[in-house]
C-alpha cells in the first residue's frame, strides 16, 4: 500500500480559542470574555516580617473579597539588548572624550562577554480576569454548560447586552487592581493594542524577534 499523504486545512485561527480580541477585551470561542491585567513585583524577600505579615493577610482578604477564578500568569523571555548595545557602541564612536570611548567600549564588551555566559531574564506577571455571559443566571452546572454563547453571537448583540457585560468584565478587573493595591502592586488594565501585542508575542516568540507588529489598524483580519 503506498502511504498517502494526510493535508488538513486547519488554520491557526482554528487551534487558538480566542475568536477576537476588542474593545479592550480578549473573547473566546466559548462564549466568555477576559480582561487582561500587567501587574508590578515586589521583592518579598526584602520586607521586614511585619511588611511580610501585612502583604500576606492583604491577599487572604483579597482572596476571600473574590468569588470567582483568577489566573496569574508569569511570562519569562531572553532580554533583548540588541537595540541597547548598538546605541551604546554609537555613542562610544562619537564620543571625544578618550577616557569615556574607552570605558564605553569596555562596557559593551563587558554585556557582550555577560550574555555568552547567561541570558537575561526579564519577567512579567499577568492576572487573567473572566467573565461568563450566563454567570448571572440562576441554573445548573450542565445548563450553564448548554447555554453558552458562541463568539460569533457576543459579536452580534444589541449594543446595550454587549455593553453590560463589557461594564460587568470591567468592574471585576476594577475590583481585582483595588485588591492588588491592598497588597503595595500598582497594575494596569491592557488595551486592544497591548492585547493583540501581548498574544502575537506569546504565540510567536521566536519571530516576533525578528517581525515586529504591524500597526494593528492596518491589519485585516477575514471573517
Amino acid at each position: 500500500m503506498k502511504n498517502k499523504k494526510i493535508v488538513t486545512n486547519n488554520s491557526t485561527q482554528d487551534v487558538l480559542e480566542i475568536a477576537a480580541i476588542q474593545d479592550n477585551m480578549v473573547i473566546l470561542k466559548n462564549g466568555t470574555v477576559r480582561a487582561v491585567l500587567m501587574v508590578s513585583s515586589i521583592n518579598f524577600a526584602l520586607k521586614n516580617q511585619d511588611e511580610q505579615e501585612g502583604i500576606i493577610g492583604a491577599f487572604y482578604s483579597f482572596l476571600n473579597s473574590v468569588d470567582y477564578p483568577l489566573q496569574i500568569v508569569i511570562q519569562s523571555r531572553a532580554l533583548d539588548v540588541d537595540k541597547y548595545l548598538d546605541k551604546l557602541d554609537k555613542l562610544g564612536k562619537q564620543q571625544t572624550n578618550e577616557l569615556l570611548r574607552m570605558q564605553t567600549i569596555d562596557y559593551v564588551q563587558f554585556i557582550k562577554e555577560l550574555l555568552e555566559l547567561q541570558s537575561i531574564m526579564s519577567k512579567k506577571f499577568f492576572v487573567i480576569v473572566p467573565y461568563s455571559i450566563v454567570e448571572g443566571k440562576k441554573k445548573g452546572f450542565f445548563d450553564k454548560a448548554g447555554d453558552l454563547f458562541s463568539a460569533q453571537k457576543i459579536l452580534k448583540l444589541k449594543k446595550k447586552e454587549y455593553g453590560d457585560y463589557k461594564e460587568q468584565l470591567f468592574s471585576r478587573a476594577g475590583h481585582v487592581r483595588s485588591g492588588l493595591e491592598g497588597m503595595g502592586l500598582q497594575s494596569a488594565q491592557l488595551d486592544t493594542s497591548s492585547l493583540i501585542e501581548l498574544y502575537y508575542n506569546s504565540y510567536n516568540p521566536e519571530v516576533s524577534k525578528r517581525e515586529k507588529l504591524k500597526d494593528i489598524n492596518q491589519i485585516r483580519i477575514d471573517e
